[in-house]
């Protein structure tokens, strides 16, 4: 079963969001904070992290942005309600989803299986290693992804939405499209977290982001990664 690192420098909601999950058969590790959040990661190595935005020492989203800077494991943030701009904010550096409190454990729990089928069904999605765009090459075997043979770092949502792309080179997919492939059916109206998504993702993978040539807008339409004479796959 999964390991979850709950992150939440309130008792109440560390408390509720521990015991919930371990109904569910989730082993559930906690930190009161970003600084400790960190180390946790890099000793025990959580299978998906829930971390709230506001805790002292270390905010959520500056540990979501270090977390990423080693490590792609999911990040579900917790936001406090009307707090629209803490959730652009967190999307911006790379949390999967967001769940706004309060919550009931019955949305938490489903948002927890949803970001994690999704990691898991990303993992054999493609029989061929190797993927190659122009200066861009994405290894499957590894989930790593280089640009001009440097690495780049992924959160697991951008890694998932840059393989929509991989599977589908010179074919338009609409954004409802990628809402549903990456985030599920309930999100098919939410293109902000699309919007925000491409644009983090563009920032690392394109040489000019506002001329992307790995991913391409078509106005009206959606997306597409263009064919390019250099696009390829193999296991070499």
């Amino acid at each position: 079963m999964a390991r979850i690192l709950v992150v939440d420098d309130e008792p109440l909601y560390r408390h509720l969001v521990t015991v919930n999950l371990e109904k569910e058969g989730y082993e559930v590790i906690t930190a009161n904070n970003g600084e400790d959040a960190l180390e946790m990661v890099s000793v025990r190595h959580p299978d998906l992290i829930i971390m709230d935005v506001m805790m002292p020492k270390l905010d959520g989203i500056t540990a979501c942005e270090r977390i990423h800077q080693f490590s792609n494991v999911p990040i579900i943030m917790l936001t406090a309600k009307g707090e629209e701009q803490d959730r652009v904010r967190g999307l911006n550096v790379g949390a999967d989803d967001y769940v706004v409190k309060p919550f009931s454990a019955t949305e938490l729990v489903a948002r927890v299986r949803a970001v994690l089928r999704r990691t898991q069904s990303s993992e054999n999605v493609t029989q061929n290693r190797y993927f190659i765009h122009g200066d861009l090459k994405i290894d499957f075997a590894r989930a790593e992804v280089w640009r001009d043979n440097k690495p780049i770092y992924l959160s697991a949502t951008e890694y998932r939405l840059l393989m929509q792309f991989a599977q589908n080179v010179g074919h338009i997919l609409s954004a409802e499209d990628l809402l549903v492939a990456i985030w599920g059916g309930q999100y098919r109206k939410d293109k902000e977290i699309l919007w925000v998504s491409i644009a983090r993702l563009r920032q690392k993978l394109e040489e000019e982001p506002h001329e992307p040539k790995h991913i391409v807008t078509r106005a009206g339409l959606g997306y597409l990664m263009p064919p390019s004479e250099k696009t390829k796959t193999g296991d070499g």
